[in-house]
């Protein structure tokens, strides 16, 4: 069944859009706003979307927006035009206008793609994992850090039988270990100071689903022992609880550490390990699958010049054979962030090896040091270059207010 997203803020628009596709074979979620829409997309992906302007603009700041899923823009007569957009829906909506358009659109809509593939490595494994995926056994997804293990591991999931249920992600490595028990199994109201009311933890979310547990060594030994009990016997308690909860989680770890090294060191339980890791799957590091790079930065490419509205650019000869020559010890994270440098900066339609911010002398061919605000600044005055200094167009492209753009500008010429 396909699943369609409506973001509109107004309640009469959403219930009058319910009505009309009411009976259509389509399941439908509705949110009031982009943020609301932004925690669903984390959970579950959609075959289209139908959203205000405001919730349109939120998905862009936020990069999150789904390049390959159709956008219906639900326009006011006020509403500037929207590059990017599938079809435009004038308000107020009626049942000759809608149900054609949104079953066409949901009828000629490509399937997406999770992973871009063209090794003979990772394309022994995406066969894979369709198999795995119809199992209920847990995964435990090795490979170096930007490998895409959170990618393979919502592909397990889009694949299984849970599909149609929440797919509820944890880093363990970013949660602090006074707070991860909460975090896993909840708490009740008044269990310590601060538990001001009753929390859900991210198993209790994940009931009938999947639960990905990323970086799943960096879990506190302290914990490990109450883990293992869940993934035993599917129970827990909350944190100041006494009553058993039973769900019926899958779980999906991953790891970019030699867990043999964890388990000598005592800093991992071995029962805990072949618990989560019956069955694993490796993710060869880039500079072994380099098949795979330049179909990866093509895609990429597309995406952030899409992102920021700029007309789409392409890879030079000698670019290709720079990217190939590279090691790419960040792998696709690393490749991502070079091919966006090479974008923002926008230094002409045709991207040369010269505009990629690697160097291949270093030992491990780490970026040269520009911190995330350097950057901005160069993004900032790039725009307002290419409008001719003019705030307002630059902060539309930017999706800035103009009062933030003004306050950055004071900033630099502090």
């Amino acid at each position: 069944m396909k699943k369609v997203l409506i973001i509109e803020k107004e309640l009469s628009s959403r219930e009058l859009l319910l009505n009309l596709l009411k009976g259509k074979e389509l399941q439908l979620f509705t949110v009031e706003d982009g943020m609301s829409a932004l925690e669903l997309l984390q959970k579950r992906s959609f075959d289209l979307i139908l959203s205000d302007l405001k919730g349109i603009k939120t998905l862009d700041r936020s990069n999150r927006r789904p390049l390959s899923t159709p956008i219906v823009h639900l326009s006011e007569e006020s509403d500037p035009f929207l590059k990017d957009i599938d079809h435009v829906l004038r308000k107020p909506f009626c049942s000759k206008g809608v149900s054609p358009l949104l079953l066409n659109l949901l009828e000629k809509a490509k399937p997406k793609k999770a992973i871009i593939a063209e090794s003979p490595s990772m394309k022994k494994i995406l066969r894979e994992v369709e198999k795995i995926a119809k199992s209920h056994s847990n995964v435990f997804i090795f490979g170096e850090s930007g490998t895409g293990k959170e990618v393979v591991a919502g592909l397990v999931h889009a694949h299984s039988p849970r599909k149609e249920h929440p797919f509820i992600r944890v880093n363990c490595a970013a949660l602090p270990s006074t707070l991860i028990e909460s975090e896993f199994f909840g708490h009740e109201k008044g269990a310590f100071t601060g538990a001001l009311q009753r929390r859900i933890g991210r198993f209790e979310r994940a009931d009938k689903g999947t639960l990905l547990l990323d970086e799943v060594s960096e879990i506190p030994p302290s914990l490990q022992a109450k883990l293992l009990r869940v993934v035993q016997e599917q129970e827990f308690e909350r944190v100041g609880g006494t009553e058993p909860l039973h769900v019926d989680v899958r779980l999906v770890s991953t790891s970019n550490r030699e867990m043999k090294e964890a388990i000598d060191d005592k800093t991992f339980r071995s029962d805990l390990y072949y618990r989560l890791n019956v069955i694993p799957i490796f993710l060869p590091p880039l500079r072994e699958r380099k098949e795979d790079i330049i179909p990866l930065a093509n895609h990429f490419l597309k995406e952030v010049c899409q992102r920021n509205h700029i007309s789409l650019k392409a890879l030079s000869k000698c670019a290709v054979e720079k990217l190939l020559s590279y090691s790419w010890p960040g792998n696709i994270r690393e490749l991502r962030n070079v091919i966006e440098y090479s974008v923002v900066m926008d230094y002409s339609n045709t991207i040369k090896k010269e505009h990629f911010l690697i160097d291949p002398k270093k030992s491990e061919g780490e970026l040269p040091a520009i911190t995330i605000k350097e950057l901005e600044k160069r993004h900032i005055l790039k725009t307002l270059e290419r409008h001719g200094g003019n705030r307002t167009q630059s902060a539309k492209a930017l999706g800035i207010s103009i009062r933030t753009l003004r306050n950055k500008l004071n900033e630099y010429r502090n």
